[in-house]
């Protein structure tokens, strides 16, 4: 009998192509995982994750869903696929879910963090982590412009995809940017991210850190719905999926 099961999963993205699989390449979380519960079950399975990370992308605590024939316990589950997975790669937790549970549809609530090394002098163990940035920031302009894109918006400007017929509009809940040290820290928390959307909200906060451009541009950047007006891309592994929440009835 198949039985959902929802993972907790973490993962550091350098050497692979993102999480979805890819008919071209192999080097995807998605088809690693996959791969390695086809060979304990014996069947297809259809694994879904809650956030599709881009390559280069990192994962504190990507969820997925996965419905599976197997007499094993969920912890043997989980030990299964940390034997196989390669060091980069593990599982956190196997819990038998809700069969209607959906990790990607019921996530309610999803935290990204973003991290510049804003320093001359590289940090040799934060350089797969994080984005660097020799020119100093100036975090309270940075916290200046986040203000004004917090709240639900129609975000087609902080995205790459020209054509959507899917709603661009999301509730960003907070934007946090905090400096230790060298390192400056952007926290993004919103029921929702569009393709490169935290990336862009980055890229733009970082301008206005820069000097580059104004806090109260903002809104203007935002009603245009135009990604040229926006500001660069940020790399991918400066970017790490931090936590996705459910509620906790019925789906969590």
């Amino acid at each position: 009998m198949l039985q959902n099961y929802k993972l907790l999963i973490q993962y550091e993205g350098t050497r692979y192509k993102g999480w979805q699989s890819q008919e071209t390449t192999e080097q995807t979380i998605q088809g690693k995982l996959t791969r390695i519960l086809e060979r304990m079950t014996g069947e297809t399975v259809d694994l879904q994750g809650a956030g599709r990370t881009d390559a280069g992308v990192h994962a504190r605590g990507q969820v997925a869903h996965v419905r599976l024939n197997t007499r094993k316990s969920p912890e043997e589950i989980r030990d299964y696929l940390n034997q196989y997975l390669p060091e980069d790669i593990v599982v956190l937790e196997a819990a038998p879910a809700d069969s209607r549970f959906h990790s990607r549809l019921h996530a309610v609530r999803k935290t990204y963090v973003y991290r510049i090394w804003n320093s001359k002098i590289p940090d040799v163990f934060a350089r797969r982590y994080t984005a660097m940035l020799e020119e100093p920031l100036d975090v309270s302009a940075m916290k200046e412009a986040a203000a004004y894109l917090t709240g639900t918006h129609d975000f087609q400007s902080f995205c790459t995809k020209k054509k959507t017929k899917k709603s661009t509009v999301r509730t960003v809940e907070e934007i946090r940017i905090e400096r230790e040290g060298p390192e400056v820290r952007l926290t993004f928390t919103g029921n929702g991210f569009l393709y490169h959307m935290v990336r862009i909200l980055t890229g733009t906060l970082t301008e206005v850190g820069l000097h580059q451009r104004w806090p109260w541009e903002m809104p203007e950047i935002l009603a245009a719905r135009s990604r040229e007006k926006a500001g660069m891309l940020m790399p991918a592994k400066g970017l790490t999926l931090w936590n996705i929440e459910y509620p906790k009835r019925p789906h969590g």
